[in-house]
């Protein structure tokens, strides 16, 4: 597979969470369920052990990062064996310089084809430093670079540091999530006006996807391919359609005015999912608790028992859900839930 054309086609990737029981112990039957619908929905790749996964794996306490991983690789190449495609298995890299090229060894030797680098560790060093730790990384596996949102854990960079961060070339894409849209803007021209077009340009803006992807920008007429999400994480299969609908759309002459209405209305189901409401502290537990409701999760526990819905998020979701069952892929995950549960 070539990564980089696989990535610069456009894919609905998917930021799979982590399957837990009520002891807070690995699901492992409803972890690897989860992985067969992400593919069976048609997704373009995974992303595992990023956010979405919990960090909190990584933590000798849990020791999940390696097992997480290796199932997610292992029941992706089982469910592509009949039907093989094009799909990118991205992990999460974290930490220090030592601990990300740790990481990053781990996953390639897993079967990882990327690494989708969290610069969360690098709170407030010096440019010059984080762009260091970068090109080390990347020369252990191609890199997916993260600018996330400073709400969950990131730091606002510059124009400048995406400018020179475009510079390295094991760097295959980049997912954009400051939910910022001057923010967004800096990293588009500055990939562009660093002539790489064999970078990707992947949205994590989660409460911003529609407009994200249905833009041409004004930096060389770049686009965002496609999506690196945590949303995309529940109904992907209806994910995968909108997003085939929106390349479509993205290459008429002209945009029906109705995908403003959809995007507004994208927006508001994630608002309920993520917890905007309350600063997101209920993200993690708002895609469990979609999930839960198709039968694919048993409850909606995290590693640490105080990450948990907020007040009033269960019925927001129940809210979006009722205003727009066309976003939706209840019906598909009621199909084939059984086959995935083995």
């Amino acid at each position: 597979m070539d990564l980089r054309a696989h990535l610069l086609d456009g894919q609905v990737i998917p930021a799979h969470p982590l399957a837990l029981t009520a002891e807070r112990k690995l699901d492992e039957r409803r972890q690897c369920a989860l992985t067969r619908y992400y593919v069976d929905a048609g997704a373009g790749g995974l992303a595992v052990g990023v956010h979405s996964t919990q960090f909190a794996i990584r933590e000798p306490r849990y020791g999940l990062f390696e097992p997480v991983l290796q199932i997610a690789s292992e029941t992706i190449d089982a469910s592509l064996a009949e039907a093989p495609r094009p799909f990118i298995k991205v992990a999460g890299v974290c930490g220090r310089t030592q601990q990300a090229v740790k990481e990053a060894v781990t996953a390639r030797l897993l079967g990882y084809d990327a690494g989708l680098l969290s610069l969360a560790a690098f709170a407030d060093e010096p440019a010059d430093d984080v762009l260091a730790h970068c090109r080390t990384v990347a020369g252990e596996i191609p890199v997916l670079g993260f600018y996330l949102q400073p709400a969950v854990g990131g730091r606002e960079y510059p124009y400048s540091f995406w400018r020179r961060f475009a510079e390295i070339e094991n760097v295959i894409a980049i997912k954009i999530a400051p939910f910022n849209r001057y923010q967004t803007l800096d990293v588009v021209r500055a990939v562009a006006e660093a002539g790489r077009d064999d970078i990707a340009l992947y949205t994590g803006n989660d409460d911003n996807i529609i407009a994200d992807l249905l833009t041409r920008f004004p930096f060389g007429g770049r686009t965002i391919a496609g999506g690196l999400l945590g949303q995309w994480a529940v109904w992907t299969h209806r994910a995968v359609g909108i997003h085939a609908e929106v390349k479509a759309a993205r290459a008429g002459n002209s945009l029906d005015a109705e995908w403003l209405t959809t995007a507004a209305a994208y927006t508001d189901a994630n608002a309920a999912i993520f917890d905007a409401a309350h600063a997101f502290q209920g993200c993690i537990p708002g895609i469990h608790e979609v999930l839960r409701r198709q039968g694919l999760m048993a409850g909606t526990w995290c590693l640490d028992p105080d990450e948990c819905l907020s007040p009033g998020q269960a019925d927001e979701i129940s809210r979006v859900c009722a205003a727009y069952p066309y976003l939706t892929d209840d019906n598909f995950v009621a199909e084939h839930v059984d086959r995935w549960m083995g």
